[in-house]
């Protein structure tokens, strides 16, 4: 099931400038380097066979997420480090993504609701793909990602930007 708001964006760039610091890091924070992303599969890789892809994300009180992809077309792979205070601006993704912590901490923040959800290392996390968010590095050392992208395009971006409003965002 697509989105209509996600398939009417245009082509953005897979590495992810970050947004101003104003707007989302800590007073105190120094402007850290931008999250880098590494893909891992340069060319995108597609199902041979009938495919479809059912997540369904419950968090503590935020209710039951369903995603569902018939024929999630590409899947594509991506090693991402992000520096301590480093943050993505703020995206979605053209669908869901399975996100690994493999060293660091990651805090995930859902614009709707500004909900936080911290990821350390050894766990794991769906993103479900359809809400604005950022995320960044939140512990004292490098955060490593490694995120399979579903239903991604055959060519192109793998996020989709959301303009910044030059408002702080979820405080």
């Amino acid at each position: 099931m697509k989105n209509a708001s996600r398939t009417a964006v245009g082509a953005v760039a897979v590495c992810l400038p970050l947004v101003a610091a104003a707007t989302v890091l800590p007073a105190s924070a120094a402007s850290p380097p931008a999250p880098s992303v590494e893909i891992l599969t340069p060319v995108r890789s597609s199902f041979p066979d009938d495919v479809s892809i059912r997540f369904e994300v419950e968090h503590d009180d935020d209710g039951m997420r369903v995603v569902e992809l018939e024929g999630p077309s590409h899947v594509a792979v991506a090693r991402i480090t992000v520096q301590p205070g480093s943050r993505f601006p703020l995206h979605t993704h053209p669908g869901p993504v399975v996100v690994s912590v493999i060293a660091g901490q990651l805090t995930y923040v859902d614009l709707e609701d500004c909900d936080r959800r911290v990821y350390p290392a050894g766990t794991a996390f769906v993103d479900t793909g359809d809400d604005v968010h950022t995320a960044f590095g939140s512990g004292q050392v490098e955060t490593v990602l490694v995120a399979t992208f579903f239903g991604a395009p055959k060519q192109g971006p793998l996020t989709v930007p959301v303009p910044d409003q030059g408002q702080d965002v979820c405080p």
